[in-house]
This record gives C-alpha cells, sequence and structure tokens, in this order.
C-alpha cells in the first residue's frame, strides 16, 4: 500500500455546504430518521483566549507558564452560563438527544435525525454515495435558526462524508517498487537529477534556505547501517529498530536514568483502531514494557477496526516512553463532527487530562479554508489555545507530501499537487509541526549524516511536509529566525523516511494485508516519537519541581537560538530538500521550496533533536512549581461543620485540592477531598473538604458513642491534568464531639 500523505484531513463543516466532487453520485434525499452527531461552535471570548494563551506560553511574560485547569479556562473563556443554557434549551426542546456543552465551553453536541436538523438548519439534505461509501449532504444552503444566532457560530456534521480516507500510512516499498538505485551513504542514486529548486526565504543560524538543492536522488536507501537489537523476526524487515533511533536522538540517555515517562500521560487522535496483541508482539521482541491503553470510541457504538496509523503511532510511542502512566487512543469516524470531537475529547475527563497529545491527521491549508471556511479554523484554533494555557504539548505531522501538501484525487490514488501548501492543524502556531527526515548511523548507533527526506524518482511525491502557512502570521518565537511575515514549518523533523523505515507489527487487514513484520514510515511515525520524548522531558522536569513544557516551540527556538550549556539540543539537517515538483510534473520543474541549509529551514524546521540534551537545557530554563504549605486549626468540630478546613499558601499562582482520609474505630476508613481551588501568588486560601450524607452517617458514632476518629490532611499542587506536582507534609487532625 502506497499512502501520499501521512497527516491526514481534519475538515471541520460549519454551516457551509461542502464541495461534491466528480465521484460523488446523489442517490436520494436522506432518511427522515437517520441520525446525526452535530456540533454547534459557540459564540466565545476567542480575542481574550487567544490572548491569555499568547501571555501563558511566552517566555518573559508575567504569566509565563501559569498554567490554568481546563474549567477554569472554559468558564473564563468559553460560552456564558446564559448563552449555553440558551443553545442546551432551544436543541432539548427541538427533539435532540445527548445534547451537553463539552468540557472547553466552545461547543454544543448533540444529536438529531435528519428530519428536525432539516427543519431547524432550513436546509434539504441529500443522500450520497462514493462507492460502497453513503453519506449526507446539504444540497442547499445551511441557516442558522433565529433564536441561535447570538450564541451559535455554525453546526458541524450535517455533511457525513469522510474529510479523509484510510489513514495515510507510508508503506516502505518491496524490491519491486522502486527504480533500481545504487546506494551511497544516505541518499541513493536514481533516474532523475533536477534542480530541486529554491529555498524559501526563512533565515537561520549561520545561513539561509535559500539556493538549490545539490541533488535530485531519493533520501531513501536500502537498510539501516547501525546495530539493531530485537528478536530475529522483527529484524528480518531491515527497518530501524527501537535501539536504533532511540540511541540517534538520545532517548537512552534519559531510559538509563530511569526516565521512560513515568507519571505522564499521552493521548493519540486517530481514525481507525488496533490490536492489543500486535503492540504486546512488537514489545516483546524488542524488550519493551506496554503501558496501560484505553481505547475510547468518539461518538461510536463500537470501536474501530485495527489499521495500520494507530498500531504505528502506539508502538513508536511505545518504544520512547514504555512506561507512561497511561495512553489514550481517541478512535473517531472520518467525517468533520466525529474529527472535531475527538481533538476536543482528551481536555474533557477531569482525572486524565493527557501532558502531551499527538495528532498525525491533517489536510493543506487551501482545502481547508474551502472546506470549513476561516471561522471553522478559528473554532479549532480556540481548542488548540486552550491546550496551550492549560500546559498541554500538542504534536502534528505536517504530511508525506513535502511543500506540495495538496493532494488531488483519482478515486483510488491521492498525489501531490504541483503547488506549494503545507497542511492543517500541523501549520498551527499551537501545534509543534513534525517534518521527516532519514539519516546515516554509526556503530554506535549515532548520526553520521542525515538528510531531508524526499524519495524522489523512487517514489515520486513522497517526502516531508514544509514550508509557509498562508493563515497564520509568524508567531512570536519566530520572529529573528524566518524573514517572511507567516508561520513556517516544520519546527522539528525526526525519522521518517519510508526507505527503509520503522520496524513495525501489524496484522491489520486494512493496512497491514495481516502479514505481521512490515516497514513503514511518515512524519505520522515521527510525530509520536516526539511526542514520547516531551513526555519523557516532562517527567524529568516535574521531578526537578519544575514547570511542563506545555507549547514547546517558544522553548525549542530560545534554547535553539541561545543554548545555556553551550551545545546545541538540534542535529542540524544542511542537505536534502523537500520539493516533490522535479518528481511529480512532466515538466521536471521545481516549485521552488523547500531546501535544507544551516540553523531553521523550511524543508527539516531545526533538525533532529537531541533530547538528552534538550531535557538538560529544559531544566535550566524552566520555572519552578509553586511551594505550597498548610495549617489545620486543631480546634474545629468537624462533624458539626459537616467538613473540615484548612489554610492553604501557595508562592505562586496554583490549584490546589486538598485530601482528607479518615479514619473510623471499627469503621471501613474513607477518603474525601476538596474542589479545585485557585490560589493567587502568595496568598493564602481557606479550603473546606465538605463531607457526604453517607460519610457523615459513618462519623455518627463519634459523637453518640465517643468512638474515636481521624483524619490525616494533606494539600497538593495539581497541574492541569490532574497530577500531582507537590504536595505538603501531612496533619493529624482528631475528630471528636
Amino acid at each position: 500500500m502506497k499512502c501520499r500523505l501521512a497527516a491526514c484531513a481534519l475538515v471541520v463543516s460549519l454551516a457551509v455546504p461542502g464541495t461534491a466532487s466528480a465521484l460523488v453520485t446523489p442517490a436520494s434525499t436522506a432518511p427522515p430518521a437517520q441520525r446525526l452527531a452535530l456540533v454547534l461552535p459557540l459564540k466565545v471570548d476567542s480575542a481574550g483566549l487567544a490572548g491569555f494563551a499568547e501571555q501563558v506560553t511566552t517566555p518573559g511574560s508575567p504569566l509565563y507558564q501559569r498554567y490554568r485547569s481546563i474549567a477554569w479556562i472554559s468558564r473564563r473563556f468559553g460560552a456564558s452560563a446564559r448563552e449555553r443554557a440558551l443553545a442546551l434549551g432551544y436543541l432539548r426542546r427541538h427533539g435532540a438527544t445527548d445534547v451537553h456543552i463539552d468540557a472547553t465551553g466552545l461547543f454544543a453536541d448533540a444529536n438529531l435525525n435528519v428530519a428536525r436538523a432539516q427543519a431547524i438548519f432550513g436546509t434539504s439534505l441529500s443522500a450520497l454515495h462514493v462507492g460502497h461509501a453513503h453519506f449526507t449532504r446539504p444540497a442547499t444552503a445551511v441557516m442558522i435558526p433565529r433564536e441561535l444566532r447570538s450564541v451559535v457560530t455554525g453546526v458541524v456534521g450535517l455533511d457525513t462524508q469522510a474529510s479523509f480516507s484510510t489513514p495515510a500510512l507510508a508503506d516502505a516499498p518491496s524490491d519491486t517498487d522502486t527504480t533500481p538505485t545504487t546506494t551511497t551513504g544516505t541518499t541513493t542514486t536514481g533516474t532523475t537529477t533536477s534542480p530541486c529548486g529554491t529555498g524559501s526565504g526563512g533565515t537561520g543560524i549561520g545561513g539561509t534556505t535559500t539556493g538549490t538543492c545539490a541533488t535530485g536522488n531519493s533520501s531513501g536507501y536500502s537498510g539501516p547501517n547501525g546495530v539493531p537489537q530485537g528478536c530475529a523476526a522483527g529484524l528480518e524487515t531491515d527497518g530501524f529498530a527501537p535501539n536504533e533511533y532511540l540511541d540517534a536522538y538520545q532517548y537512552q540517555a534519559l531510559h538509563a536514568a530511569n526516565v521512560r515517562g513515568q507519571g505522564e500521560r499521552v493521548a493519540l487522535v486517530e481514525i481507525d483502531g488496533f490490536s492489543t496483541a500486535d503492540i504486546d508482539r512488537f514489545a516483546a521482541c524488542f524488550n519493551l514494557q506496554v503501558p496501560p491503553i484505553n481505547a475510547v470510541g468518539v461518538g461510536l457504538q463500537r470501536l474501530l477496526l485495527p489499521g495500520g496509523e494507530a498500531t504505528l503511532d502506539l508502538e513508536v510511542l511505545d518504544a520512547a516512553a514504555s512506561r507512561l502512566k497511561s495512553i489514550y487512543v481517541y478512535e473517531a469516524e472520518p467525517d468533520a463532527a466525529h474529527v472535531l470531537q475527538a481533538l476536543t475529547a482528551p481536555l474533557k475527563s477531569s482525572g486524565d487530562k493527557p501532558d502531551v497529545i499527538s495528532v498525525s491527521l491533517g489536510l493543506c491549508e487551501s482545502d481547508t479554508v474551502a472546506a470549513v471556511g476561516r471561522a471553522g479554523v478559528a473554532a479549532t484554533e480556540s481548542v488548540l489555545e486552550e491546550a496551550g494555557a492549560a500546559g498541554i504539548s500538542v504534536l502534528g505531522a505536517t504530511g508525506d507530501g513535502g511543500s506540495a501538501g495538496c493532494v488531488g484525487n483519482s478515486g483510488t490514488d491521492s498525489a501531490p499537487l504541483p503547488e506549494l501548501a503545507v497542511t492543517y492543524p500541523a501549520s498551527s502556531p499551537w501545534i509543534t509541526a513534525v517534518g521527516g527526515t532519514n539519516f546515516d548511523l554509526s556503530t554506535l548507533n549515532q548520526i553520521s549524516s542525515q538528510v531531508v527526506w524526499n524519495d524522489g524518482s523512487a517514489q515520486p511525491g513522497l517526502a516531508g511536509g514544509g514550508g509557509f502557512s498562508t493563515l497564520f502570521a509568524r508567531p512570536n518565537y519566530q520572529n529573528g529566525v524566518v524573514s517572511q511575515n507567516a508561520r513556517a514549518l516544520p519546527d522539528v523533523s525526526l525519522l521518517a523516511d519510508v526507505a527503509p523505515g520503522y520496524d513495525v507489527y501489524c496484522t491489520a487487514e486494512a493496512d497491514c494485508d495481516e502479514r505481521g513484520w512490515a516497514t513503514f514510515g511518515g512524519t505520522s511515525a515521527a510525530t509520536p516519537l516526539l511526542a514520547g520524548g516531551f513526555a519523557l522531558v516532562d517527567q524529568l522536569l516535574r521531578e526537578h519541581n519544575l514547570q511542563p513544557l506545555g507549547l514547546a516551540n517558544p522553548l525549542l527556538y530560545k534554547l535553539a537560538l541561545h543554548p545555556p550549556s553551550g551545545d546545541s539540543i538540534f542535529y542540524d539537517v544542511t542537505q536534502g530538500s523537500n520539493d516533490v515538483g522535479p518528481f511529480i510534473q512532466s515538466s521536471g520543474a521545481a516549485l521552488g521550496c523547500c531546501t535544507a541549509a544551516t540553523g531553521f529551514d523550511e524543508a527539516s524546521g531545526w533538525g533532529g533533536i537531541d533530547l538528552a540534551q534538550f531535557a538538560l537545557d529544559a531544566e535550566s530554563a524552566q520555572a519552578t512549581l509553586a511551594n505550597v504549605t498548610m495549617r489545620v486549626a486543631s480546634k474545629q468540630h468537624p462533624f458539626a461543620d459537616r467538613g473540615i478546613k484548612a489554610k492553604v499558601h501557595c508562592s505562586a499562582s496554583c490549584d490546589v485540592r486538598v485530601r482528607a482520609k479518615v479514619v473510623i474505630r471499627h469503621k471501613t476508613p474513607f477518603t474525601d477531598y476538596s474542589k479545585l481551588v485557585y490560589i493567587r501568588a502568595g496568598t493564602t486560601a481557606t479550603v473546606t473538604i465538605g463531607f457526604t450524607p453517607a460519610q457523615m452517617k459513618n462519623l455518627a458514632p463519634v459523637i453518640t458513642d465517643e468512638t474515636t476518629a481521624s483524619a490525616s490532611v494533606t494539600a497538593a499542587l495539581v497541574d492541569p491534568s490532574g497530577n500531582i506536582e507537590n504536595q505538603t507534609t501531612t496533619v493529624l487532625l482528631p475528630i471528636s464531639s
């Protein structure tokens, strides 16, 4: 199987009918009873949210790294209580079910049948099909009802066509798939020597990206030249084994110090499922543990069938961080409403919010705007801003079409269109965009040379995504690095070439032909690899009482420009280009972007990462967590007051929860918690742990029979993901009449 884009489409269809392709055949009007899952973006304080997120993620700001919980952000910048009530009330009165405001405060979710949806939104829904796929689509303009216009900006889910096809998974070719080549180091001599065109005008340290590509050769080669370790069956594919790429990027240095992701949570957003047996087989081959994996179906009656993308992502993530506290896989159907819900789903659970989110989904920017309009992009950006303001790192794959991020649709295959484009959401300033490279390794599995991934004439059109955004201006963290006033990507590039690719065990029928051991590549493999690396760094930071990475880009660029130790955190890529023009156009003409150079460039960003050095420098750059102290007055009456009070002080702004473990003689102990309380820097707040009626009943013997009881009270500093960052010593409080 060959795919031309490892990052698939994120599409949010607002109240704008989609554009039908020539392959779409009208069938009939949609069945009136058919159920639709709808998402309605609400009117929110988008300017306030963007400003707050910018302050929290900008070094030097007074609010830098003062992350807040999703609940607080939702209350402060989401739809008001009145607006939420209006939206919910209207939808319920008009027959919607499963109606609720999502945790971000940005959207109202609801299920409606076709008949009611047509009546509410003043449109006619057609039933169409492409091959064996059936979907609905508005046949006439969509109108927001007058009663909702003050609170709702659009509707997602009336068009149920898959926004993208099977997960784009770049499969390493068999011997018969490629043009015969002669291997010379990392690059191979293929059948074309067309120039790769000029660079894009960004500037790096000591050089620029302008110039021409030195060769039109393929970046792929016959097999890894490092020293792999693993079971014999897993190594027969000649792909890169985990120990090779982990050594190359210095993950093993952290592993050796027992930093393997303990206590951290990572979320994957997927449009296919996985087989636990496949993940276990991969882990057993390479002597890895498997973290708890929780599959969450987003709007699904049953989980999705196993596929290659989720399998690849999980196995690479497991290699990087095998002792994560948890991995949550959010599986969704590939239509607009469900994908948007899957993107927000990781932010919803009060106790299991991730520290890192990996998204191997994307669509070129012009196609995104054509499908959703700029308002649709703005709605998605608000979700990403909330994640940034909550201290959650989000990473996105830049795609596998080189600097030609848009793809055509021939019905059976998708190839890059010969025009410059980048993919969204990787182009968002709130995402760490991950591009693709290939490398040579020494006998110690250290990088001896590397090149931008571009398989040239061997597999025309396969290359790491990168270039300039047409949607977003240059973010502050790229000032002084990028000359154009546009968001440039990627930020970082890791191994992604399909030749030789990553070793993977996959028996999924759809993408892997049930074959078992195989090799796959793509920026959607590089993305979970870096996501696992961020989890390792977060673990180390928390162990040193430091703030987590959150939006990592400002720190990455700061450390690249001014490394505190003098040693770079990046392996600079100075060879190759992601310009696929010479290989997808009969004229052999280049598209004009992008060529690797010294420093930052739009072909590889800053290059590959030295994770151990990044962790070391991050320790010196990150702010300390707040110090929390607590006083519990001994002269209080918990039974009469129906709770316990504690005075809690924070040295910096913080979220605190107080816990009390109550022990009663001859009774089963119980543990109770306060609500999450925000305390301003340098101030003290009284926090109450309220007892429930059942707990009060358990305490009654203390009053009637003078039974002894006591409470062990502890205050904990809690991060936006629900992790305890540090806590006070425990105070013992006697409970009596």
